[in-house]
């Protein structure tokens, strides 16, 4: 018997509360495990809303979001929080803990009433230190990282969580080119191993090298869906962003590149 699609959203419109207009509008998308899906679009376009729909963090004004077949606002926190991880463009400090102490907060929705860490729990939470780039920093309190090496320790208490859905909004933003690579490059592996992740992002040429589909949006609805060569044109590019970007291909790799072009 075949899986339930991960997360399917179909016809979806979602306002949030005391706005009368619409951050997404007649959206349906389904990501599949094993997939890294990139969303690119201009600011306020509706990208993290589309997250924040997927999460179950916002329900639907109309149409339906289902995580695994199920309708994601049937389902119970709990059971959501085991599958789906979230890693917001900005994320609360954790005052007063250290990197080691929050990276072992993502094993909570596997943990019992009591909440005590065993030790598998310890394991994955040194993997995912690891895996992060966080070792040199696991002993130190999170509120006394630089803004990058925050946002890698929300990325590595994510990956501890052990999803099947892993959602990341602009999770490059804060990070040098080092750890940027190192961060979608960890991201192709997890999507290998059959995880099923959603990335906002505004760098274009890390979604074409790295995406197994793309989504362009603007005002809230979706431009185009698919392949990276059917949509990162340069067409779909002008309309999405208003701008003008040469699009070229890598005759090393054969990966497309992007460049703006300068105004005359």
């Amino acid at each position: 018997m075949a899986k339930a699609t991960p997360v399917e959203l179909e016809d979806v419109t979602a306002a949030y509360e005391g706005q009368t207009t619409p951050a997404l509008v007649g959206v349906s998308l389904a990501v599949e495990a094993g997939e890294l899906l990139a969303v690119l679009g201009p600011n306020g376009a509706g990208k993290s809303t589309l997250l924040r729909v997927m999460s179950g963090a916002l329900t639907p004004q109309t149409g339906s979001a289902k995580l695994f077949g199920e309708p994601l606002d049937a389902q119970p926190r709990e059971r959501i929080a085991r599958r789906v991880a979230l890693v917001a463009q900005a994320s609360d400090v954790a005052f007063g803990f250290t990197v080691r102490e929050v990276v072992m907060m993502g094993r909570a929705p596997h943990q019992g009433s009591w909440m005590r860490p065993s030790d598998d729990d310890a394991r994955i939470t040194q993997e995912a230190i690891q895996r992060c780039d966080l070792e040199a920093l696991a002993d130190r309190r999170v509120d006394a990282l630089s803004g990058g090496e925050q946002k890698r320790v929300a990325i590595a208490r994510a990956i501890a969580q052990r999803p099947e859905v892993l959602l990341l909004d602009e999770p490059g933003a804060f990070l040098d080119v080092r750890h940027q690579v190192a961060l979608y490059d960890l991201l192709d592996q997890l999507k290998e191993g059959g995880l099923a992740i959603v990335v906002s992002m505004h760098d274009i040429n890390a979604a074409a090298q790295y995406a197994s589909r793309v989504v362009l949006m603007k005002e809230g609805r979706l431009v185009a869906v698919g392949k990276i060569e059917e949509v990162l044109t340069y067409r779909q590019l002008q309309r999405t962003f208003d701008a003008d970007l040469y699009c070229g291909v890598n005759e090393l790799t054969g990966t497309r590149f992007f460049l703006p072009m300068r105004a005359k």
